[in-house]
């Protein structure tokens, strides 16, 4: 015999209904994403730079958001980059800065490979207690006196110091030669510093000769280094600038080594003939993979079309490394929490060891690549003091 319901049991039921048909058409709550900036030349000269950047990015997203996203007090959390293009313009990449800090509201900045850019931003991020990790900028002045700034690779004191050893101890030449542009932090800096530890090593820097960005014709200056009798000429300037230095100082006679730092780009340098027989400062080479480099440049050659990365792409994946586990750690996406995780940190990376030890600068060591037969090899390890 059927049970006639009560009032009270016939909303029970309707309720427990509503309740059934709701849970079974709602939607699935949305799960916040963590947002990273990303800042680096994606047009102009140095484009280059930027498509490195960017496809290391990419390929560390995507193996992190393969895995669900990053774990955060239990919840899997997707990452989403902002990418902005800074143009090889401080002005551009302190308003790109801007915009992603107050805007797009991300909570870390990572990439600007050039110290030009990555100084100024420094401060914003800075001011904005927000962390930035650079891939490559290697100027003193990008994390000095900083908080919420930290790098990736060496300082420029240390590959100028590396170098001007290299060319006393190695090459075992007395008489140098630099030239470098003064307007620009970053050459003049490692300039200077050569400068000072060559002499200091019993060496004589026999022209110390400075151009102004954007120069074209150097014989004045490549004919003052022949008369005066160096040995070895060292350019720590950009890949843009160096094919056409050293096709000069050729043109000249002059048939002595040329040294370089990690402005000289290994790919578009390399082949060129009047470049062979130089060597150069890096921070990483592939030769030098350790088991996770190994795997990374696997990845990142089934990803594009074989091609081999170098110290950028590296560092670039590097950063990402080193700020997921951050996160992780901390269980948090707080930008005071990442700070607070980075400064902690001890991270063993694609590029080795990473920890900071009080500032945002890691001991890293640097390796000296020779360019031989169109192609680049590695030469030897140096590390920090």
């Amino acid at each position: 015999m059927p049970t006639r319901l009560t009032g009270n049991w016939r909303l029970f039921v309707g309720l427990l209904a509503l309740a059934l048909v709701a849970a079974c058409g709602a939607p699935a709550a949305q799960v916040e994403p963590i947002r990273i900036g990303v800042i680096a030349p994606l047009t102009g000269q140095f484009v280059e730079n930027g498509i490195s950047t960017r496809q290391a990015a990419d390929l560390a997203i995507k193996d992190i958001n393969a895995q669900g996203g990053l774990l955060v007090d239990g919840v899997r959390r997707p990452v989403v980059l902002i990418y902005g293009d800074d143009q090889d313009n401080p002005e551009i990449a302190v308003n790109v800065a801007k915009r992603m800090i107050n805007q797009d509201k991300v909570v870390a900045l990572v990439g600007l490979p050039f110290s030009r850019m990555a100084i100024p931003v420094a401060n914003i991020a800075e001011q904005a207690r927000i962390p930035l990790i650079s891939s490559t900028s290697t100027n003193p002045k990008t994390t000095a006196g900083k908080k919420y700034v930290f790098r990736v690779t060496f300082t420029d004191p240390f590959q100028g110091s590396v170098m001007a050893q290299f060319a006393r101890n190695d090459l075992k030449v007395e008489r140098a030669a630099v030239l470098y542009d003064e307007a620009s932090d970053y050459n003049r800096g490692i300039a200077e510093v050569f400068k000072q530890v060559f002499t200091e090593s019993g060496g004589t820097v026999v022209s110390f000769e400075p151009y102004i960005t954007g120069a074209t014709d150097f014989r004045a200056a490549l004919g003052r280094i022949k008369a005066n009798q160096a040995q070895v000429l060292f350019l720590p300037n950009y890949y843009t600038e160096v094919p056409l230095q050293a096709q000069q100082a050729r043109e000249l006679g002059m048939d002595i080594p040329l040294l370089g730092s990690d402005g000289w780009d290994i790919k578009a340098l390399a082949p060129l003939p009047e470049l062979d027989g130089a060597y150069i400062s890096q921070s990483w080479h592939p030769d030098t993979a350790n088991p996770p480099a190994q795997v990374f440049i696997k990845a990142y050659q089934a990803a594009y079309n074989g091609a081999v990365p170098y110290d950028i792409e590296a560092n670039t994946y590097d950063t990402f490394g080193l700020l997921f586990q951050a996160i992780q750690n901390q269980k948090s996406s707080d930008p005071e929490a990442i700070r607070a995780g980075l400064a902690n940190l001890r991270y063993t990376g694609v590029t080795g060891q990473i920890t900071f030890h009080g500032s945002g600068d890691p001991a890293k060591i640097a390796v000296i690549v020779q360019f031989k037969d169109g192609t680049n090899v590695f030469h030897q390890s140096v590390n920090p003091p």
